[in-house]
């Protein structure tokens, strides 16, 4: 089931299902509404997007509350989380999936929010969006990209043909915006060569990890997988918990797997990558494309968990095509 694509005019709800828009500085705040103000969207936040207490994140019950007030508005069409955090999956058994899948629309977030797309695609079989936050546009220098496939995805239903960044950066934009630090983008590489076609599904991956055993959990049968994680990984923290994936029912079943940048602190080399792929035989028959621009660094595209994809991966031009979303 696909939401309905935004238009002109159309409303976007942001709610914070995990951190507090309160944490989000107020200039950043403005800039973010101003672009998407420009780009022909309303933006309004939920009751309790900016409330604040002393946990990660604000009591369950204004969570869920704003959701099913953001799926219940008809005048809604969009609904965009504030940022990540740590406990999005305090969330799930208090949802009514039946109240979302009766009001299908736009839902879009990354990290810690793959818990709560992964569980509402897997419960009501809509489509969701591993995405920008709202609080990534109130980045003041390079967005452009990461500006243009979220966009794109949200307006358009035309295949789209994702290619790399010409840059990327790593650092504390949201503490300073004015020192910033932009790397060349040498762009993606090709880990097991081969091509493949299926569902599109992940987003973080040690979040993720937190749905295995649970009635929240996607089937992996048949899909490519998009996999990324932040700074709290290293090579064997990252090792482990993609084994642990490796584990699930239907893994054998998976067709390929697009993995996105690291963080420098992360400190994960394609050599270190490589030699973690190479360990695990679960993966020889298995196409695989490392250092996708998306994750926790700057930019990123915005792909559909649910949608369908094609990857190819010769070494001259591995390409990743979005074709239902």
């Amino acid at each position: 089931m696909f939401p309905e694509k935004l238009k002109q005019g159309d409303e976007i709800r942001v709610i914070s299902p995990a951190e507090s828009l309160a944490i989000v500085a107020e200039d950043q705040k403005q800039l973010a509404v101003q672009r998407m103000t420009d780009a022909g969207f309303i933006v309004t936040f939920s009751t309790y997007a900016d409330e604040h207490r002393s946990l990660h994140s604000n009591p369950i019950e204004h969570r869920i509350s704003d959701l099913h007030e953001a799926f219940l508005d008809p005048a809604v069409k969009a609904v965009w989380t504030t940022l990540g955090g740590y406990d999005s999956n305090q969330l799930l058994r208090y949802i009514d999936y039946e109240l979302i899948g009766r009001n299908p629309k736009i839902f879009c977030g990354y990290s810690d929010i793959t818990a709560l797309s992964s569980s509402i695609y897997k419960q009501t079989g809509l489509v969701t969006y591993n995405g920008p936050h709202f609080s990534t546009f109130g980045m003041k220098s390079g967005t452009a990209y990461t500006f243009k496939h979220f966009i794109d995805m949200m307006t358009s239903d035309k295949p789209i043909s994702i290619t790399p960044a010409d840059h990327w950066s790593d650092d504390l934009w949201y503490i300073n915006q004015e020192d910033r630090t932009f790397h060349p983008n040498p762009g993606c590489i090709v880990l097991n060569e081969g091509e493949a076609e299926g569902i599109s599904l992940g987003g973080n991956l040690c979040t993720l990890n937190l749905l295995q055993g649970t009635e929240y959990m996607p089937a992996l049968e048949g899909t490519v997988l998009f996999l990324e994680d932040d700074k709290l990984t290293n090579a064997g923290t990252f090792d482990r918990d993609l084994q642990s994936l490796l584990h699930q029912p239907g893994f054998d079943k998976v067709q390929g797997i697009v993995f996105g940048k690291f963080q420098e602190v992360s400190d994960i080399t394609d050599e270190q990558l490589t030699a973690i792929i190479r360990s695990k035989r679960e993966l020889d028959h298995i196409p695989i494309i490392a250092g996708a621009s998306f994750g926790h660094t700057t930019p990123m595209f915005t792909f559909p968990i649910g949608g369908r994809v094609r990857i190819s991966t010769s070494n001259e031009s591995p390409c990743i095509e979005i074709l239902k979303h």
